[in-house]
């Protein structure tokens, strides 16, 4: 039907305008390399540092405000049960969360207010735990996530996810195994975000468009991190000025875990059937005959932007983005960071879970191999902590290493790893973590081969 509708209507000049002008803006922001303050960066970091700028020392005020608001929203939604947000699905997702995501909200809710006014336990607001993640790294995301989201509107509503998925269906089949489909999942997360990848994976596995396998596979492979989180990442071990060869690096050691790990198990012992445990598969890919892959990739990007009929719509969409990374995101990065540096400061617990790679680290002839292996297993916790720890490591290239392992390392349970255990997708805790593990040991060797080339 959607294919007849294409070929039947010529797209108009309009159509072309909004899906060409807004895609390649969109490119340009979040893609194009520029030189600034003699630095490699991406528009979008620009957008972000000039607000740090312009609100220097008024950024951690309103980041306390913002997570202290938040928590005092949800705890009035849980007891009041206002209507007017309980019917609203984005308004109850924000402010109505699970248990155990307000028990996380409001944990951070109490450190950011304890670090702000620096109260209560000096291990909790020292500058090394909760200081560290209010001062240093809130602020930043702060005012990344303000941009990003305001601006993915440009990437996702007007056909540029549906051209590119387009040319990667003859790719996603023969070396990953998956759908064509699969590489629009990948790219909503590439350029927007992780969870956005969650979603529309468990949704088409609910729609048995994905089987159990591909449903686990896209899940844990392919719910990649945003280049807007990754320049967050870089930032913070102090190498902005390596973005680009530090995301080519990522995406090399990125495809070799997802042409290897699901080839292993627990991926490998995932069934090939639907939700309903039925086995009659079904193709859902197949480009039109007599077609070719740009050709249905132009068609489905313009059908995409002819049904943008309000750009009101697209703006709300964007404010909606924002909302959720700032009022979403930051009181859990809190939260977690802050236990998670706070064991690292005062207990052994990351430097046993890390002393196992120590071999692995003086095998691929990592500078200050014993530092850099507690930084590994933290990220399992959260993806920006093994940046965090590296910040005190001299070596250039272990840092750059620490970076580039955080970001394929995939699976955090600040944001990724809850989100599949809590949708459809057919994959367990221990599972997750087994994952999280493989990907490490396949990205790590890949990493480094990069970082000696590099430095």
């Amino acid at each position: 039907m959607q294919e007849q509708t294409i070929n039947q209507k010529s797209p108009t000049t309009a159509n072309w305008l909004m899906f060409l002008i807004p895609s390649l803006l969109g490119v340009f922001l979040f893609m194009a390399p520029i030189n600034y303050q003699d630095s490699i960066t991406i528009p979008i970091a620009v957008l972000a540092k000039s607000v740090q700028a312009l609100f220097e020392g008024m950024l951690t005020t309103l980041v306390t405000v913002s997570i202290s608001a938040t928590a005092l929203a949800t705890i009035a939604t849980k007891i009041v049960k206002p209507r007017a947000i309980l019917d609203n699905s984005f308004l109850s997702g924000l402010l109505n969360p699970s248990l155990a995501w307000f028990v996380v909200q409001q944990l951070g809710a109490i450190f950011v207010v304890m670090t702000y006014f620096e109260i209560g336990p000096a291990m909790i607001y020292d500058g090394a735990t909760g200081g560290l993640v209010l001062h240093d790294l809130l602020p930043v995301l702060f005012s990344v996530f303000i941009f990003a989201g305001l601006l993915l509107p440009l990437l996702l509503n007007f056909g540029l996810l549906e051209f590119f998925g387009a040319l990667f269906a003859k790719v996603m089949r023969p070396i990953f195994g998956l759908p064509g489909r699969s590489a629009v999942n990948c790219i909503a997360s590439w350029l927007g975000d992780g969870s956005v990848g969650v979603l529309m994976t468990s949704k088409q596995y609910e729609d048995k468009i994905y089987t159990e396998r591909e449903a686990a596979v896209i899940g844990t492979t392919f719910t990649a991190v945003s280049i807007t989180f990754s320049l967050v990442v870089i930032a913070q071990v102090n190498l902005e000025h390596l973005f680009a060869p530090f995301y080519l690096t990522v995406c090399l050691a990125g495809f070799a875990a997802a042409v290897i790990v699901p080839r292993l198990p627990p991926l490998s012992w995932k069934k090939n059937q639907y939700i309903d445990g039925s086995t009659d598969l079904v193709d859902h890919e197949a480009i039109p005959a007599g077609s070719t892959a740009i050709r249905f990739g132009l068609e489905q990007g313009l059908l995409k932007a002819s049904q943008v009929t309000s750009m009101r719509k697209v703006v709300i969409d964007g404010l909606k983005n924002a909302m959720d990374m700032v009022f979403g995101v930051l009181p859990v990065v809190m939260a977690i960071g802050t236990v998670a540096l706070v064991i690292a400061e005062n207990t052994p617990v990351f430097n046993y879970l890390g002393m196992p790679f120590i071999p692995l680290l003086e095998l691929l002839h990592i500078p200050e191999a014993a530092a850099a292996s507690k930084t590994i297993v933290v990220g399992f916790a959260d993806m920006f902590l093994p940046s965090i720890l590296a910040a005190s490591i001299e070596s250039d290239l272990t840092r750059f290493v620490i970076a580039a392992m955080s970001v394929t390392q995939l699976i955090y349970m600040s944001e990724i790893g809850a989100l599949l255990i809590g949708s459809k997708i057919p994959v367990k805790a221990w599972e997750l973590f087994v994952i999280f593990i493989l990907r490490t040991l396949v990205t790590l060797p890949v990493i480094a081969l990069m970082a000696h080339i590099i430095f």
